[in-house]
């Protein structure tokens, strides 16, 4: 084989290579809505964070089951789960990745748009693609991902993401987040970025 021909089939495999490493193979999400009893996480504008958590975590839940995916939420209820243990049931879980679901606040209230977290490389992956997602899809966008040491990422084995899905210390974000038919829309962009990874 000429030194053309090897440069040629190494070009056209480049591609595929690059592709393969931007998917993962699972077929369960572990789905954790944040804070939950006892711990309400923020409270801005009349919304508590928590609240909102479990509504996306369930709607979340509903848009994978859809679509043939399996799910295991950390809680169903305002029930309060430490954060070890949360991870502790995530890895228990074959052929999983965990999504981890919340609502921001700042004092600096001008500061609106989701956020996605990682900590892994394949986290990483994970948080672009429903990063992508959110600005796509959601009123609000996404001000990016960001590598952060948070203790569910830590300590989960498997692929791992935390989604602050708005900063309902923000007016404007907290009316819209207020709105069922806006956390709906939530919870599809995660939907979509998760399908969006997985490979088939």
């Amino acid at each position: 084989m000429t030194r053309l021909a090897c440069i040629a089939l190494i070009a056209l495999a480049l591609p595929a290579a690059s592709a393969s490493a931007q998917t993962m193979r699972f077929t369960t999400v572990v789905i954790d809505a944040g804070h939950g009893g006892k711990d309400g996480g923020s409270v801005w504008n009349g919304l508590v964070e928590k609240k909102l958590c479990l509504d996306v975590a369930k709607r979340v839940e509903t848009g994978l089951k859809s679509r043939g995916l399996k799910t295991v939420m950390t809680r169903r209820a305002d029930t309060f789960v430490e954060l070890d243990q949360r991870a502790r049931l995530a890895n228990r879980v074959p052929s999983s990745v965990f999504v981890s679901i919340h609502f921001n606040g700042s004092r600096k209230t001008i500061i609106s748009g989701g956020e996605a977290y990682y900590r892994s490389p394949r986290g990483r992956i994970l948080a672009t693609a429903i990063s992508r997602s959110i600005k796509a899809k959601v009123p609000g966008g996404s001000r990016g991902v960001f590598d952060a040491d948070y203790k569910v990422l830590r300590e989960t084995r498997m692929p791992a993401v935390l989604v602050e899905c708005g900063y309902i210390s923000n007016k404007r974000e907290a009316r819209r987040c207020a709105d069922p038919a806006h956390r709906q829309k939530l919870a599809d962009a995660i939907v979509s970025g998760l399908l969006a990874v997985r490979a088939r």
